[in-house]
């Protein structure tokens, strides 16, 4: 059995002076951030904006940083990129303004629900000459990107089928299970199933088809995807109230990669053969929530002058909220 160990080294310290971001949203998410954003060189966290007065005002006290609660141009005035965690309705709005007065943009997933709305705020960037990034973070961790190059170098065969579960029983009383409009497994954890998707098997699909489980208030519980390419299939499958085997599997014509749950962290996968004898394992230290990995991404680029990330592309974003898009017109 070959064991094959990756290092993770620390985020090169930045020279340049730092980059001020300020935070859209107060929610769980928002609150992950700054711990982490403690452990990249070259960005400091300074402000917060939350229309909710009483919401900002503790999330502002919590970390010891000023809350903007009514203008959200003045906002924008004292930093130099944002990071938006707002509601998922909210992402696309927020990330528009910011690109308009000319703010590099990291924003949570979904970025857009159509893609009209993501080729837009992509064009915008352009022509701002701002970063526009999407923040999922698994696509920034090194042991996911480890797992792409496997994947990629022919080791498995051709692959013909991804499946990728990412599911959970979360609170009842919690926003997933509880907003009729915008709540929802796929919604939740839909990007991060699509991800290793469209890594791997592209976005150019041919077939899609929507499956979902809802409660009374209509809200998904859980949702399986199929998609079908011009070389193979794929599957994605997501929960807020079912919960099923939280793997990602990919199959080729000379054996197949599992990442046991929790994949989306990837800190560790194997690859497998017919002979089951044979195994290939590798591992990955992952450190903190994985947060640090995408703000290192954003942060760098910007100090380097880049306006794309390889690691989450463009391409990607845009098939991705086509396919929210999708969910969407059949959820009404």
């Amino acid at each position: 059995m070959k064991k094959v160990t990756m290092s993770n080294a620390p985020a090169k310290k930045l020279e340049d002076p730092k980059i001020k971001i300020g935070i859209v949203g107060t929610g769980r998410i928002a609150g992950r951030f700054i711990p982490e954003a403690d452990f990249v060189s070259g960005i400091e966290v300074i402000s917060a904006y939350n229309p909710h007065k009483g919401s900002v005002e503790r999330f502002s006290e919590r970390f010891g940083i000023r809350g903007y609660c009514k203008e959200y141009a003045e906002f924008l005035n004292g930093v130099d990129a944002v990071y938006v965690a707002s509601l998922h309705q909210t992402h696309y709005e927020y990330a528009k303004l910011a690109l308009l007065q000319g703010k590099h943009v990291l924003c949570e997933k979904p970025m857009a629900m159509t893609e009209t709305h993501a080729r837009e705020l992509f064009m915008i960037a352009k022509e701002q000459g701002c970063l526009l990034m999407e923040a999922i973070k698994t696509a920034y961790c090194p042991g996911f990107q480890k797992l792409l190059e496997v994947a990629g170098s022919g080791v498995i065969g051709n692959i013909v089928d991804v499946e990728a579960c990412f599911t959970r029983i979360a609170d009842p009383n919690l926003r997933e299970r509880t907003d009729t409009n915008y709540g929802g497994g796929f919604l939740e954890f839909g990007n991060h199933t699509l991800l290793p998707i469209f890594k791997l098997m592209g976005t150019a699909y041919k077939e899609i088809h929507i499956h979902s489980v809802r409660d009374e208030q209509g809200i998904d519980q859980y949702t399986k995807i199929t998609f079908s390419f011009e070389n193979g299939m794929a599957l994605s499958k997501t929960g807020v109230a079912v919960k099923s085997e939280g793997q990602l599997i990919i199959a080729g014509t000379k054996g197949y990669i599992l990442a046991e749950s929790p994949w989306w962290l990837t800190r560790h996968f194997e690859v497998r053969y017919e002979n089951p004898f044979i195994k290939e394992e590798y591992s990955a230290e992952f450190l903190g929530d994985g947060l640090r990995y995408e703000i290192s991404e954003f942060v760098s680029l910007i100090h380097d002058g880049k306006r794309k990330s390889s690691r989450f592309t463009e391409e990607e974003s845009i098939a991705m909220s086509g396919v929210v898009e999708k969910f969407m017109e059949m959820r009404r």
